[in-house]
C-alpha cells in the first residue's frame, strides 16, 4: 500500500504568517502601551481637552468659592462695623446731650448767682401749650415743693413769666411773650418806666415784643438799651432782665415812645427754669 505525503506548508507561507504574527503582536504591544500606542493617541484627543475642560470648571468653581468666602467675610465685617458706627453715634448722642444738659445747668447755675438775693427752686418743663413758643407751659414742681401763684419764673438770660395755677406736683407757667401779659419795665441807662406787653404776632414775624408809654424826652434811650422789671410792678421782682430795645418811636402824642423788645430769654426752647420763691410784696401786703 502506497502511503499518502505529508503535507508540508511552505517556507515562504510560515514566512508570512510569523510576519503577521509579529505584525499583530506589534499592534497589541503598541495598543496596550501605557506611555503610548493609538489608545493613548485618542485619549489625547478625546480626554484632553475634557480634562482640561473639567480642570477650568474646577478653577472657576475655586475661584467663585473663595469670592464668595472673601464676600461674606466683607458682609460680616461691614456689619460690625455698623455695629460700631452705630455704638459710636450712641454714645456721640448721649455725650451732646449730656453736654447740652451741663450747659443748661451752668446756665441756670449763672442766672442764679446773677439774682444771688432771691431764694430760688430748679423745675424742669413737663407739658406746653401748642405752637412753637412757650408761651404756657407746665413744670415739676407745686405746692409739695412751696410754689405758689405768682411767683417769678426765670431761665435763659432774665424773666419768663409767673406763675398762675399750682397743684401739688406741678405749677403752671404764663410767659411774658403772652397776648395777655403785661410787665412794668424800666430801661436800665435813664431809669424810665414803660410798659412791656406780649405779642404773639411780633414774636412770630420778627421774634420781638412790644413796649409802650415810655417818657424819653431827653431822648436818652437807645436800641440794645437793657430793659428790666421794675420797682413799681406789683407782680415781679425788680431788676430781673426782660430783654433788649430792638426799635423806638415816637407816638402820635408827641409825649411818649414806643417801639420792640428783643427778649433775653429764647422762648422756643425753655427745658429747665428758676422758680423765686420770694413773692413781690406791695403797699398793700
Amino acid at each position: 500500500m502506497k502511503r499518502k505525503p505529508k503535507f508540508v506548508l511552505p517556507t515562504k507561507y510560515i514566512l508570512l504568517i510569523m510576519t503577521g504574527i509579529c505584525v499583530v503582536a506589534l499592534l497589541l504591544s503598541f495598543t496596550l502601551n501605557i506611555k503610548g500606542g493609538p489608545l493613548n493617541t485618542i485619549a489625547g484627543y478625546v480626554f484632553v481637552p475634557m480634562q482640561k475642560g473639567i480642570n477650568t470648571v474646577g478653577s472657576w468653581v475655586v475661584e467663585k468659592s473663595d469670592n464668595l468666602k472673601q464676600l461674606n467675610d466683607v458682609m460680616k465685617e461691614n456689619e460690625e462695623l455698623k455695629a460700631q458706627v452705630d455704638s459710636l453715634t450712641s454714645e456721640l448722642n448721649t455725650i451732646k446731650l449730656e453736654q447740652y444738659e451741663l450747659e443748661n445747668l451752668r446756665e441756670l447755675l449763672e442766672l442764679d448767682q446773677k439774682y444771688p438775693s432771691y431764694e430760688k427752686m430748679a423745675a424742669n418743663v413737663i407739658g406746653k401749650d401748642g405752637g412753637n413758643w412757650f408761651t404756657n407751659f407746665t413744670i415739676d414742681k407745686g405746692t409739695e415743693d412751696g410754689i405758689e401763684v405768682d411767683m417769678n419764673v426765670i431761665a435763659g438770660s432774665g424773666l419768663v413769666g409767673i406763675v398762675t395755677d399750682v397743684g401739688p406736683n406741678y405749677a403752671k407757667i404764663a410767659a411774658i411773650i403772652n397776648d395777655t401779659m403785661k410787665v412794668s419795665g424800666m430801661v436800665t441807662s435813664t431809669s424810665d418806666n414803660l410798659i412791656v406787653s406780649g405779642s404773639l404776632q411780633n414774636m412770630n414775624e420778627h421774634m420781638v415784643i412790644e413796649f409802650s408809654n415810655l417818657n424819653d424826652k431827653d431822648n436818652e434811650v437807645a436800641i440794645g438799651d437793657p430793659v428790666v422789671t421794675s420797682y413799681v410792678s406789683d407782680q415781679y421782682q425788680q431788676g430781673i432782665l426782660i430783654g433788649y430795645i430792638s426799635s423806638l418811636e415816637m407816638d402820635a402824642n408827641n409825649l411818649t415812645k414806643s417801639g420792640t423788645i428783643t427778649p433775653a430769654v429764647d422762648f422756643e426752647h425753655i427745658q429747665e427754669v428758676l422758680v423765686i420763691l420770694n413773692k413781690k410784696q406791695t403797699a398793700e401786703d
